[in-house]
């Protein structure tokens, strides 16, 4: 039972992580801040 909610919690914080990157690079205002941001998260993690 416990190892089911930790895998769900896990997913759930996962798709929160990818919300928030997707916003982050939806709010780039050209192309080349677009890359710039896309580089920083390949990089960052």
């Amino acid at each position: 039972m416990f190892v089911y909610l930790f895998i769900q919690l896990l997913r759930l914080l996962d798709r929160a992580e990818h919300s928030r990157r997707d916003a982050y690079l939806a709010s780039a205002v050209d192309l080349g801040e677009l890359e710039r941001r896309m580089r920083e998260i390949e990089a960052n993690g």
